[in-house]
């Protein structure tokens, strides 16, 4: 399923977004991890029914989106986002976020409640207690030493993905596709195209900023959160447990196990068809209930 692309007016240059499915379809807003661009959604559109078009950014410092300058930070995503929203006439929508996206689409129903009418998050958007000082770096590993790496050509770089714990085993033309969107320069010296200092500012904010920690906890909106049972590394547990999540309780958030899934799988293995089947139902939902 091939996604058509275009760019969106937004502070400092133009934003690179991604639609799966047709114009007349009612979109929804996905919005990727820290690391990643938005063809990790891709399978996920692929899955959803003719109804829904799902639109993904590359997000600020990016992919495609890479060029965009600072000021970086989950807030210039959300300023992004409700630009993607403005350019393609879309006055209320659901948001999909998977990893550090989560937060963002967070952050976003909070600041525009009036544009946000669902969030669909995908093993992120509630923080985690970190020791102070722990750097993003030592959060996601591999994913950000990667950014200072050079590789020899694109089957270096895939033979490098395909050693990741979460990935081994699980390869696909899904995965495939989505690493070497983010591979720009030329062999012998290709590299990662996300901007360093765009990921530490950003995963700073999702570590230890009050406002993007506390908005799980003052979402307007319904919202489902996605949870792996297996972490960044394939490890057990994962990112959330159930003892964990029980700290949302009250919250109005419905949880959703993964169990079979690790942080990067949901989007990538079968279980794609499950994200999109809840995001379907959001997208039901939340147009019932604001009739």
């Amino acid at each position: 399923m091939t996604g058509t692309e275009f760019t969106v007016d937004v502070a400092g240059g133009a934003l690179t977004v991604t639609r799966w499915g047709s114009a007349e379809a009612l979109p929804v807003v996905a919005l990727h991890g820290i690391t990643a661009n938005g063809h990790s959604f891709a399978r996920v559109a692929a899955e959803l029914p003719d109804t829904l078009a799902l639109l993904a950014p590359d997000l600020r410092g990016r992919a495609r989106s890479a060029h965009l300058p600072g000021p970086y930070g989950l807030g210039a995503h959300v300023a992004d986002t409700m630009a993607l929203l403005d350019a393609v006439g879309v006055d209320r929508t659901v948001l999909v976020g998977h990893s550090m996206g989560a937060f963002v689409a967070c952050l976003a129903a909070v600041r525009h409640p009036d544009r946000v009418a669902g969030v669909v998050l995908v093993d992120g958007g509630f923080g985690l207690p970190a020791p102070p000082g722990t750097d993003i770096q030592q959060v996601i590993g591999p994913a950000m030493a990667r950014l200072s790496m050079t590789f020899a050509d694109r089957d270096t770089y895939r033979s490098f993905w395909q050693k990741h714990p979460a990935f081994a085993g699980r390869w696909n033309t899904w995965a495939d596709t989505y690493v070497q969107r983010d591979l720009v320069g030329d062999p012998p010296e290709m590299r990662s195209s996300c901007v360093a200092d765009a990921v530490r500012i950003d995963g700073a904010q999702v570590l230890e900023d009050p406002e993007v920690l506390g908005a799980i906890r003052a979402l307007p909106c319904p919202a489902w959160l996605m949870w792996a049972a297996r972490g960044l590394l394939d490890e057990t547990p994962g990112l959330y447990t159930a003892e964990r999540l029980a700290a949302l309780d009250g919250s109005g958030v419905q949880l959703v196990e993964l169990p079979d899934d690790n942080h990067y799988t949901p989007l990538f293995s079968s279980t794609a068809a499950t994200v999109a089947a809840q995001i379907h139902t959001a997208v039901q939902q939340t147009m019932e209930a604001e009739r």
